[in-house]
C-alpha cells in the first residue's frame, strides 16, 4: 500500500504548478493534502478512481484538509468532536477494514507564540483521540505536524531553539505521542539521516541550499512496525513550500 501526504499551501495554486502530474505519477492508494485554503465549490478535481473527502475551514482561504482514496472507507469523521478545535478544517479520519487513516494539519504556534497555549491544548486532545482509535485498530497518521521533533530534523537547531515549531513544549508533545505506542516511520527507517527536510522558507535560495525543517510526518501504530517498507521525502517536487512525503507498507507481514 502506498500513502502520500502533502501540505500544498493553497491547492488551487498548487494545481497550476504540477499537482495533478505528480498525483497521477505517484499513483497512491491514499493521498492526503493539508492547507487546501478553499471552500466547497471552489475547485473541481477530476481524479478518476478516487473518492474525495474534504474538510473546509469556516474562515475563507484558510487551513483545510482533504483525502483522496481508491478504496471506499467504512466510515468518515471530520474533526475531533470539540467546537473549539473543529472550525478550521484540520482533521479527517477514514476508517478502513484493518486501520484508521488520519490526515491532520496541526495548528501553528505562530511566530510570536501567541497561539502556543491553543496548540498545546489541541495536542493533548488529539493524542487522546489517537489513543482511542488505536485501541480499536491500528492508525496511520499523516500530515503537517508543525514541529521538528529532534535537532536532526532541522538545519539550524541552535538558532531556532524556542521558536515556533521548535519549542520544548511542542517537541515534548510529539515525544508524548510517540510514547503512547506510535512511531515516526521516517526516523524508524532512517534514524541518522541528516538533511531530510519537508519544508523550506520562501526566502531567497533557502530551498536551494536545503535550509529546511522536517515537519511533515507519517506516524504509525507501533504494532505495524514490521509492515514498514519505505518512507520517502520527495524534496524534488515543487509547487508548495512543503514537499510530498510517501509511506509504503507491506500488504502482509
Amino acid at each position: 500500500m502506498k500513502f502520500v501526504s502533502w501540505n500544498v499551501n493553497g491547492l488551487r495554486a498548487c494545481v497550476t504548478k504540477g499537482f495533478l502530474d505528480y498525483f497521477k505519477e505517484i499513483d497512491a492508494d491514499v493521498f492526503c493534502v493539508q492547507e487546501t485554503k478553499l471552500q466547497a465549490g471552489q475547485i473541481t478535481l477530476e481524479l478518476e478512481g478516487y473518492d474525495q473527502y474534504w474538510n473546509y475551514a469556516l474562515k475563507k482561504g484558510y487551513s483545510g484538509t482533504a483525502i483522496f482514496t481508491k478504496k471506499e472507507p467504512l466510515s468518515v469523521r471530520y474533526g475531533l468532536g470539540f467546537e473549539e478545535f473543529d472550525s478550521e478544517g484540520r482533521l479527517i479520519t477514514l476508517e478502513f477494514e484493518d486501520y484508521f487513516m488520519v490526515n491532520v494539519y496541526v495548528p501553528n504556534a505562530q511566530r510570536d507564540l501567541a497561539r502556543l497555549d491553543y496548540r498545546l491544548k489541541w495536542e493533548d486532545c488529539f493524542r487522546e483521540y489517537l489513543k482511542e482509535l488505536d485501541s480499536i485498530k491500528p492508525v496511520i497518521l499523516c500530515g503537517d505536524m508543525n514541529v521538528a521533533h529532534q535537532e536532526i530534523d532541522l538545519k539550524n537547531a541552535k538558532t531556532n531553539k524556542g521558536n515556533s515549531g521548535f519549542t520544548d513544549e511542542e517537541r515534548g508533545k510529539m515525544t508524548a505521542l510517540l510514547a503512547e505506542g506510535f512511531l515516526d516511520s521516517y526516523r524508524d527507517l532512517y534514524p541518522d539521516k541528516e538533511g531530510a527536510y519537508s519544508w523550506w522558507s520562501y526566502m531567497a535560495k533557502v530551498r536551494e541550499r536545503n535550509i529546511g525543517w522536517r515537519i511533515d510526518y507519517f506516524i504509525v501504530s507501533e504494532r505495524w512496525k514490521n509492515r514498514l517498507k519505505e518512507a520517502q521525502i520527495h524534496s524534488h517536487v515543487m509547487g508548495s513550500d512543503h514537499c510530498p512525503i510517501v509511506l509504503e507498507l507491506l500488504d502482509e507481514y
